[in-house]
């Protein structure tokens, strides 16, 4: 049976609820799996070939044990057997932020041609980049890893890549797939905000501003305390969300992975009368996004079988924020 083949760049919770998900779905019969079979690939026939982080604590150790390790505070909901993936060293470039070098011992001595050299051994197909929010030269540079060995590249943060010319057009000439840029939860913030400004566009209202306050315990939310990191989160928010919308984030530790969203939107409706919706949604973060991951992956492989290459469109506006 044919195999998705898939590299990690980055172990962190969104790793963890991916790597669970292929287990906890394995057979496709479990509730809350959109598509057990999508673009013609099963999840069972999803495997993880390599993984990249720089965090001295995760490295060497196999990717079922990784996922554990602190500071990831993913829950628990699949028990994953050893893999045989050895987490390895990656490339630091940018890819640890001021706050959230105070958590973790950063290593990141691994070369360009070192992670293309695994990437080929291990027959890897497709690329999946879960680099920190700001991480914009590590990620060009695993996209680089990722031409060189014959790759896909899914791009699930902020980096500008899918939404460069350069960068697709790289791809298209070396016919390998291109997803991206930041991807959508499977229900998130951006899609319930959008879902608001949608209903409301659709019954003649004038949207003007609109918030998204988000608070959150994981590692993302230390690291979007940098303001020039989190620029990069509004920028794909803004694209994503339909409307002005203004984003702010706030690290709250005991909230580990859950996500608290609190989302608003004002607007003019009939005879100039005023219109405000607010909602807020609390929801395990990581998870949310394993599913649209999963579908990411199995899209990337069979656009590499029928030979398509450069940045996927129609896949990337379904699955990610901005294309």
């Amino acid at each position: 049976m044919t195999s998705v083949n898939v590299a990690l760049i980055g172990v962190g919770n969104c790793v963890s609820s991916l790597v669970q998900g292929v287990e906890y779905y394995r057979d496709g019969t479990a509730p809350g799996l959109l598509n057990p079979v999508c673009d013609g690939y099963a999840i069972s026939q999803v495997r993880f070939t390599a993984a990249f982080d720089v965090d001295r604590a995760k490295l060497g150790l196999d990717l079922a044990d990784a996922i554990w390790a602190p500071p990831n505070n993913a829950r628990r909901f699949a028990d994953v057997p050893r893999l045989g993936v050895e987490v390895m060293d990656g490339i630091l470039a940018d890819g640890v932020g001021a706050d959230s070098a105070e958590r973790i011992d950063a290593a990141g001595a691994a070369t360009l041609d070192q992670v293309v050299a695994h990437l080929t051994e291990t027959g890897t197909h497709v690329v999946v980049n879960f680099l920190p929010t700001g991480a914009q030269r590590a990620a060009e540079l695993y996209a680089e890893a990722a031409l060189a060995a014959g790759c896909a590249f899914v791009n699930c943060m902020p980096a500008v890549l899918a939404r460069s010319p350069h960068w697709s057009a790289r791809f298209a000439a070396a016919g390998l797939p291109l997803l991206g840029d930041d991807l959508k939860s499977s229900f998130g913030a951006t899609l319930v905000h959008r879902a608001v400004v949608d209903a409301l566009t659709a019954s003649g209202v004038l949207i003007g501003d609109g918030y998204q306050l988000l608070g959150g315990g994981n590692m993302d939310f230390v690291n979007l305390q940098d303001a020039g990191r989190m620029k990069g989160k509004r920028d794909t928010k803004g694209a994503g969300a339909g409307a002005p919308v203004h984003v702010g984030a706030q690290y709250l530790p005991f909230l580990d992975d859950r996500k608290l969203a609190y989302i608003w939107v004002e607007g003019e409706g009939f005879g100039g009368s005023p219109v405000e919706v607010e909602v807020r949604m609390c929801v395990e973060d990581s998870p949310s996004a394993a599913g649209n991951t999963l579908d990411a992956v199995r899209h990337a492989k069979a656009a590499m079988d029928r030979g398509h290459g450069g940045l996927l469109p129609e896949v990337s506006r379904v699955l990610m924020k901005a294309v």
